[in-house]
């Protein structure tokens, strides 16, 4: 039996508008739990969907430091984090549990 070849799932290939990008990052803050690096995993697939060009120049921090930072394994400190959310539009808030 012959095996089809299989690619990479990449989740920024499939957030296409706002409200995709919403319910994403909504999904994976509940997934996250007291995960940072999911959080931030889940910040860089989001800048990747709109484009990590734009967004090194808007929040002033290289493309490779980006990258690194969001990967999931790097370990951003909360100023990148709240620089990120910033220039990707979105806003990070804290409720009670």
């Amino acid at each position: 039996m012959k095996t089809k070849q299989l690619h990479k799932w990449d989740s920024a290939e499939h957030l296409k508008d706002e409200q995709d990008i919403e319910l994403y990052l909504r999904a994976c803050m509940e997934d996250a739990g007291d995960d940072p690096a999911f959080i931030a995993h889940a910040l860089g697939v989001i800048a990747r969907a709109r484009g990590m060009t734009q967004l090194a120049k808007d929040t002033g921090l290289g493309r490779e430091s980006l990258y690194k930072a969001l990967s999931g394994e790097g370990n951003p400190s909360l100023s990148t984090i709240t620089k990120v959310a910033k220039a990707l539009g979105l806003k990070l808030h804290l409720q009670s549990a």
